[in-house]
């Protein structure tokens, strides 16, 4: 079964093996460098069904850190462009992930941190004037022209990265970043209609997916990443992921990629390895909606289990992929699972 295809919409996977965005911290202005060239094509070389960029940046002021991915201009497109026909001359398809960083945006790169007093952008951007954690700055209130600016940039990332040749795109709405913070009561405390009921904090996001569903192809399918949980009390929760996602797919999102956490800095979660998978399979089962799974799954026989029981559709992994590039030529070839190998490595193998 993980070695099965799943086909979305006009897009066919070669198998269910998904490499999860994370973050490289090697990019200029939000250019392509050849760190991810290297980094990305490698994993199509190695087998992957499915490769996802880092958060790329919809506007400069939404970036993670200034070292992220962008795509908030045309000039950016050039660079994409070449990893996706890299990646596809392997069989692997390459989804992007659009992302606005909210009151989580930082002004320095990750290794810098332990220096700065005051931590976060000072041009950071939120539903409300909320810090992260202390010693953060405390982020503009967003009034209704900046929402306006903000979904028009994710509408526009969204064109640029159909002309780029992704054959996915993900709207990045987890981890404590804006679009979580509008669905979060930890992060969203507005008295207008895009705050305080449900249906209200959910208006954002399904705004964003509308309006990017209209500027893409028909064929093309449309992720959305969920924090299905905050791990703090009175955050979201998983029955609000599951009423979010029959949203989300009547407004056109094919597949729900189900993470958890990341609303405050004092947030503690309890990993172990699959823990998020029941989140994945009640969201599949309840919203009838397909789902992605991700966090600490390490093994064949785990991924197998989950893609068996029907527990998602797909299975995304982090940590194993940065150990080893070509994880699905391996696990395929240790379980006698008939793989295709380029042919310059076919001696190394053998």
């Amino acid at each position: 079964m993980l070695y099965s295809h799943e086909k979305i919409r006009g897009v066919t996977l070669k198998n269910r093996i998904v490499m999860s965005p994370m973050c490289m911290y090697s990019s200029h202005d939000g250019f392509v460098s050849d760190w991810h060239m290297v980094h990305l094509g490698s994993r199509a070389v190695g087998g992957a069904g499915l490769i996802f960029l880092e958060a790329t940046a919809v506007e400069p002021r939404g970036r993670i850190s200034p070292s992220d991915l962008g795509i908030w201009k045309d000039e950016h497109i050039e660079g994409l462009r070449n990893i996706v026909n890299f990646c596809h001359n392997f069989g692997a398809k390459v989804g992007i992930q659009l992302a606005h960083a909210g009151r989580k945006a930082e002004d320095y790169n990750p290794w810098e941190r332990e220096s700065v007093k005051i931590k976060g952008s000072k041009d950071a951007i939120a539903p409300s004037p909320l810090q992260f954690g202390n010693n953060w700055h405390i982020p503009k209130e967003m009034n209704k022209k900046d929402i306006e600016e903000v979904q028009n940039s994710f509408v526009n990332a969204a064109k640029r990265a159909v002309e780029a040749g992704f054959d996915i795109i993900e709207i990045h709405a987890a981890h404590g970043y804006l679009i979580h913070e509008f669905l979060s009561l930890i992060s969203n405390h507005r008295t207008d209609e895009y705050g305080g009921s449900l249906e209200n904090r959910e208006r954002f996001l399904l705004e964003v997916v509308k309006k990017v569903r209209n500027v893409i192809p028909e064929s093309m399918p449309l992720f959305v990443r969920l924090s299905c949980v905050d791990h703090v009390e009175d955050g979201w929760t998983l029955e609000d992921s599951i009423h979010l996602a029959k949203r989300l797919k009547e407004e056109g999102c094919d597949v729900i990629d189900c993470s958890s956490g990341g609303i405050l800095e004092s947030e503690v979660v309890n990993a172990y390895p699959g823990f998020q998978v029941p989140y994945s399979e009640k969201i599949k089962r309840e919203a009838k909606i397909k789902t992605m799974t991700v966090g600490l799954i390490k093994s064949y026989y785990q991924a197998e289990e989950i893609i068996s029981n029907n527990r998602a559709d797909l299975v995304a992994i982090g940590r194993e992929f940065l150990k080893d590039p070509y994880l699905p030529i391996r696990w395929a070839l240790s379980n006698n699972i008939k793989i295709q190998i380029p042919k310059q490595y076919l001696r190394g193998w053998f």
